[in-house]
């Protein structure tokens, strides 16, 4: 058991590693950090625009890192916040004409990465695999809210 502790922590750094230094490399270009690529892809599919908390919800980040991720892309002409019956306060985040081409081209290089990280996997494999990583994110999360079991 302890080995397959060791395998599954040592893959999902490891994973986890290689993705950050990509997406630093990738976003570098724009002024921007890794963890914008999350942001900047999820408000590409929302082109009519996405609250701050459903943002958050999606991408597995809390209202802080939002907050300074929104700030950065507002200033570097990516975002804006658009007011919602007239308030800003839960407004709709939107991306300009240049977040969108940026977010389109850091999609589509993320895709990019994706297939040939998993290259080598037949579709039934990927599947499995899937199903598989989202069992765990699941349990893993109930795990950390409750508490592990005592013995």
């Amino acid at each position: 058991m302890i080995q397959r502790f060791e395998q599954f922590t040592s893959a999902i750094f490891e994973i986890s590693r290689c993705w950050h230094k990509l997406a630093e490399e990738e976003l570098s270009v724009y002024g921007l950090k890794g963890p914008h690529a999350a942001y900047l892809t999820v408000m590409y599919r929302y082109q009519d625009g996405i609250t701050g908390p459903e943002l958050c919800r999606l991408c597995g980040k809390d209202k802080s890192d939002l907050s300074r991720a929104v700030a950065l892309m507002q200033e570097k002409g990516l975002v804006i916040k658009q007011a919602v019956d007239r308030s800003l306060y839960r407004g709709l985040l939107k991306l300009t004409e240049r977040g969108r081409a940026v977010a389109e081209q850091i999609s589509k290089r993320a895709c990019l990465a994706v297939e040939l990280a998993g290259g080598d996997l037949s579709e039934e494999t990927r599947e499995t695999f899937y199903k598989a990583l989202f069992s765990i994110t699941g349990h893993l999360r109930k795990i950390s809210k409750e508490g592990l079991p005592q013995p």
